[in-house]
């Protein structure tokens, strides 16, 4: 990746870090309230880090310079600034509900509503991202699911992690939400290998060119590879054995190696967001 490439995204790269921590996060928050038996300390304080990874995602949206997208770095990625007020507005959305949804769950409410309409105005948040820098129609549904599945891994790996912590503090929590989760990030995980495979093996995304698989070979392939290895395979290994530990109550071997998840897929977030932004390749 040139160092000018990488200068013009890092904006853009920091916005999907930050967006995928915030509503990623509280869409396990919101499961866990609904379908397992998480404490009420867990689901607040993971929805109050949320709403904070939310206001910096906000920041982050408000500093980015889309007409330099493409215009400088050699990025095939062009924004388009018709999406700024409307994603920006489902952003403030966003962390009202979710700081809504910590003042209820703290004193033990089930936040259905806030929780809910959080995940909806994150979700479409995430869309209008996929319409900005998609291009095409169908470059924006490729994006829009990009970005979930970034998400949804990138946000759901740091819930993970700290849910894992809570078993330290208490013992007799059962292991029924650790267990849900850690398997719910597995396969998402799993899609995410899915979908490198049928995005690289299709060459789809702005800058993919040479055909089928070409971008394994190609001026990226190394970053590629990266994506791919470190930010897939060994990330799915580790979740299949973090729900395995988390079976047998191995609470603290399952934090460890949700700890280790939260590295490996976050590298793999950056990579990802840093090929499409630098090069236009979806992996």
């Amino acid at each position: 990746m040139g160092a000018q490439q990488i200068a013009n995204n890092l904006a853009l790269i920091n916005w999907t870090v930050l967006v995928a921590l915030a509503i990623g996060s509280f869409a396990v928050v919101v499961f866990a309230r609904l379908r397992t038996p998480a404490t009420k300390g867990f689901l607040a304080f993971t929805a109050a880090c949320a709403a904070g990874w939310g206001v910096l995602a906000y920041l982050s949206d408000t500093a980015l310079a889309l007409p330099a997208v493409g215009a400088g770095g050699g990025s095939p990625v062009v924004g388009d600034p018709t999406f700024d007020a409307p994603r920006r507005a489902a952003l403030i959305v966003f962390v009202v509900l979710a700081v809504v949804t910590t003042l209820v769950l703290a004193p033990g409410g089930r936040a259905r509503i806030p929780g809910l309409g959080g995940v909806i105005a994150g979700l479409l948040a995430l869309v209008l991202g996929g319409l900005t820098w998609g291009g095409s129609p169908a470059g924006a549904v490729s994006l829009s699911l990009q970005l979930v599945v970034l998400t949804l891994a990138t946000g759901g790996v740091f819930a993970a992690m700290i849910l894992g912590h809570w078993y330290l503090v208490t013992p007799k929590l059962p292991e029924a939400p650790l267990v849900r989760v850690s398997r719910g990030l597995l396969w998402i995980v799993a899609l995410q290998v899915v979908l490198f495979v049928a995005w690289v093996g299709l060459g789809i995304g702005p800058g993919a060119t040479g055909g089928p698989f070409a971008a394994l070979f190609g001026s990226w392939a190394l970053f590629v590879w990266l994506r791919l290895i470190v930010g897939l395979v060994f990330p799915l290994v580790v979740s299949w054995a973090a729900v395995q530990t988390a079976r047998t109550r191995s609470m603290e071997s399952a934090t460890g190696l949700l700890y280790i998840n939260v590295g490996t897929i976050a590298a793999g977030t950056i990579l990802a967001a840093g090929l499409y932004f630098g090069a236009g390749l979806l992996v």
